[in-house]
């Protein structure tokens, strides 16, 4: 069974192609094609033109994905599209595609929670089999474990994700955002040796970024300029005290549920410190962490296929008239049939 996944919630624009051998089990990667609407230095992307980008790129990496996986129209059994969370031009952009395609071809669609396309193929591709998950991105930031049918929120931001505090932040210092403004930051942090203490906001399983990022940006336009500190300094202590909170409230959803992995998806989950940090947790309680490199943590549509076909195998379908975005889809809302209940 074959299923064609489009995502575009941001401003990554996926398709992948996956494939399911319903007698053995084994799930085939056919094809995982990308291509990535970049801003100047300095600016973030909006909705308006990050939606323009996809809409003139899709076609063209959906026929170099369908040419990279050797597999005809007639091969695939359904498309998947990301219904949400998003960014709501650039969610449409997709979803208007999927739709057309789903109509053109004659096939079954699924519309598929971006959070769970994480979560399944970082299941999938480590093959953590009850974790805590960590979901950290550009637009979300949640704990969460699964739980009778559901992947329930244990934590999550009260505020801005960790992502976007990085990126916000990349943007005060003009950083590149090619490949990435986390990337870079991450780069610089490494040459940092100064840490600068920031206000660290934990509360209960939930965390706030906002606050620190302002600090932060005060620090910076008050001791750079004087000679006080770098902006590798700043990077370093920016990371150290971001993840710090994430592994404090990711521990705790360990000692609750009484599981010893952890796994980090998202676009932040690449970043080498954070599964340092998160590793020195999980060893001190026995534990062990999964992560996944930039092919699966950054956004991209082989998640979408994949969290699809494993609704679709369990006989769920999105009727054509449903096919919308959300762009509020929590991630607990989705009923997750494939997997037992416990």
């Amino acid at each position: 069974m074959i299923a064609l996944g489009l995502e575009g919630s941001a401003n990554k624009l996926g398709i992948g192609i996956i494939e399911h051998n319903l007698e053995t089990g084994q799930v085939n990667i056919l094809a995982n094609v990308r291509h990535t609407h970049i801003t100047p230095p300095g600016t973030g992307f909006l909705p308006r033109d990050t939606a323009t980008h996809h809409r003139t790129h899709i076609i063209p990496v959906i026929r170099d994905a369908l040419k990279t996986a050797n597999v005809k129209v007639k091969d695939i059994d359904v498309i998947c599209y990301t219904k949400g969370p998003g960014m709501g031009a650039p969610l449409i952009s997709v979803a208007v595609v999927a739709r057309t395609l789903a109509l053109l071809w004659n096939k079954s669609i699924v519309g598929v929670n971006h959070c769970i396309g994480h979560i399944e193929m970082g299941r999938e591709i480590t093959g953590a089999d009850n974790p805590v998950v960590l979901y950290v991105s550009g637009g979300n930031t949640q704990v969460i474990a699964y739980s009778e049918h559901r992947y329930r929120i244990f934590g999550e931001t009260l505020d801005i994700a960790v992502g976007n505090c990085l990126d916000r932040f990349a943007r005060i210092l003009n950083l590149p955002n090619d490949p990435s403004p986390g990337y870079n930051i991450e780069q610089y942090a490494k040459r940092g040796n100064k840490f600068i203490e920031l206000p660290y906001t934990v509360k209960g399983m939930d965390v706030s970024f906002s606050g620190i990022l302002s600090f932060i940006e005060t620090v910076a336009h008050e001791q750079l300029s004087s000679g006080q500190c770098t902006p590798e300094d700043l990077c370093f202590s920016l990371q150290e005290t971001l993840f710090a909170m994430l592994v404090e409230t990711t521990e705790r959803a360990m000692a609750h549920i009484g599981s010893k992995e952890v796994l980090i998806v998202g676009g932040v989950g690449c970043n080498l410190r954070l599964q340092e940090m998160m590793a020195q947790m999980a060893e001190q309680r026995g534990g062990k962490v999964f992560a996944t490199d930039e092919r699966f943590c950054i956004d991209n549509g082989i998640m979408i296929a994949h969290a699809g076909l494993l609704a679709f195998k369990t006989g769920f379908t999105t009727p054509i008239e449903k096919s919308t975005c959300t762009q509020r889809f929590r991630t607990d809302e989705v009923y997750v049939a494939w997997r037992d209940a416990n």
